[in-house]
């Protein structure tokens, strides 16, 4: 088998340090996060001209699957409800040779510490500490395809926040461990419903999602809404 053995530039810096809650794919939702580079690859050289473009493809890997013993060519995606196979190639598992992912996401800013760079973006589908393999710009008159086909960007579920949590959140926020922002974001995630497939007709089954220093229980209710039922500190 022939390797080729990539070098890790960065590691990636998330609210969300597990993988239940990250959104499946990117720009689903605008979580905010930044990538902090090993030396000598952060130096403010290696990205002078990055400011120009709005976009850029990010290559990482997946840094927590399990080792697997032999090559499978057929994955469950979540988005045929987790049970139909597909070929491994005509998805974007996680479950692939290479253990490679690529997303393409926004650039908020550069921010220059110590003479190393921090590159803040947004819209990420990767989880906080995922190792960085190289960034490209997005070029919109190359990779924008027209007419391109594939499934269609999924419909959230409509989310509330109960009273109680709403007066949860109030204390987090003017003790500045959260902010409304984060409130907002945390609705957004909880309305792609990181739940597995298998589990997403689920009624009345309290879930926990982890998003920075905070757990924040959500469950489904008879009409198909999320209910944010609870947060507290870890």
């Amino acid at each position: 088998m022939n390797t080729h053995v990539l070098p890790i530039i960065g590691y990636h810096n998330s609210p969300l340090s597990q993988k239940f809650g990250v959104p499946r794919q990117p720009n689903l939702v605008a979580v905010k996060s930044h990538i902090r580079f090993v030396v000598p690859y952060g130096t403010p050289d290696a990205f002078v001209g990055i400011e120009r473009y709005s976009h850029l493809w990010i290559l990482w890997q997946f840094h927590h699957n399990k080792e697997q013993a032999n090559f499978r060519p057929q994955v469950r995606p979540p988005r045929l409800g987790g049970n139909d196979k597909i070929g491994v190639f005509a998805t974007r598992s996680m479950y692939r040779p290479s253990g490679v992912g690529l997303s393409v996401v926004g650039l908020d800013r550069v921010e220059v510490v110590d003479n190393q760079v921090i590159l803040h973006i947004t819209g990420t589908d990767m989880v906080d500490g995922t190792p960085i393999l190289d960034i490209k710009p997005y070029l919109p008159y190359v990779d924008g395809v027209n007419g391109a086909t594939g499934f269609d960007k999924p419909t959230g579920r409509n989310v509330v926040f109960n009273d109680k949590t709403h007066d949860e959140f109030d204390v987090l926020i003017k003790s500045g461990l959260l902010t409304t922002d984060d409130k907002a974001l945390i609705g957004e995630l909880i309305a792609q419903d990181p739940r597995p497939a298998y589990r997403q007709s689920e009624i009345g089954v309290v879930c926990a999602m982890r998003y920075g220093a905070v757990d924040v229980d959500f469950v489904m209710n008879e009409w198909g809404v999320m209910v944010v039922s609870g947060v507290r500190v870890i």
